[in-house]
């Protein structure tokens, strides 16, 4: 258990990441460092993951409710992506405990690179809501990019917000804000899947995960409301900044191997 100084400022980290997150993701970025330098020396990866996963289902639960009720995406369009998610993340964890996942933070380096290229190069990049495919082809491949991304994120995890509002814009279509809404969702299933597997194993500090939890939150609450307020263009801004953000910490991991 960390003392009342470490406590105070992994708080303050699930505060901001939970804000960020709601927006274009990445929290997991902000929070797995700061879970990693205020735990005790020794925390099993598997304890460190499960506390995360608690924090992160609280911001991404908040954020996706904020956009469920805006009606940002018809619910409807969120039911196949969130089973397949769901489904992924639990190959994910089942992976986790198995061999670990060091070996992608370069390939996750070299995905994130190509996004901030790809976005910064078509400025009219998820701009407007232009669906690229009917109705059912979209649902397919939406489900699709939740399976693989849910997978991604109950085995490893940081980045899968920003990929997922990444690939459901250029793939699909999207604007900005709907994307995020459907990530949101999709995301809170495989966070919810990973969290109730780490938990159920009792891989979690539950101190530790409700008080970064409730900030976490907090700052979901807020993100999700901004990125409703200010639209498809800020919400293109903020994740460049993030994912910019993403490449300098992912690059320094891989920088000191």
């Amino acid at each position: 258990m960390p003392g009342p100084a470490a406590l105070a400022l992994l708080v303050l980290a699930a505060l901001l990441a939970g804000f960020v997150d709601a927006i274009v993701g990445g929290g997991g970025l902000i929070t797995v460092p700061a879970l990693l330098l205020g735990l005790p020396a020794g925390t099993p990866l598997p304890t460190l993951l499960g506390t995360n996963k608690f924090v992160a289902v609280t911001g991404t639960s908040v954020a996706a409710g904020k956009f469920l009720r805006a009606r940002a995406l018809a619910p409807r369009e969120m039911v196949g992506p969130v089973l397949a998610s769901a489904t992924g993340a639990a190959l994910g964890v089942w992976l986790t405990y198995r061999i670990q996942a060091n070996f992608l933070r370069p390939l996750m380096l070299v995905l994130l690179i190509v996004m901030l290229a790809f976005t910064l190069f078509k400025p009219a990049l998820g701009q407007l809501h232009a669906p690229r495919f009917g109705l059912q082809h979209q649902r397919g491949l939406a489900a699709l990019i939740a399976l693989l991304l849910g997978f991604y994120d109950g085995f490893f995890g940081p980045g899968t917000g920003s990929l997922l509002i990444f690939l459901f814009v250029l793939v699909l279509g999207f604007d900005f804000l709907r994307a995020s809404a459907l990530a949101k969702s999709v995301n809170w299933a495989s966070n919810a899947t990973a969290m109730v597997l780490f938990v159920s194993q009792g891989s979690w500090i539950a101190p530790v995960a409700l008080a970064m939890a409730a900030a976490n939150g907090i700052g979901g609450y807020f993100g999700a409301q901004v990125a409703l307020a200010k639209g498809s263009g800020w919400v293109r801004g903020v994740f460049i900044a993030v994912v910019s953000a993403l490449i300098l910490r992912l690059a320094w991991l891989v920088w000191r191997g």
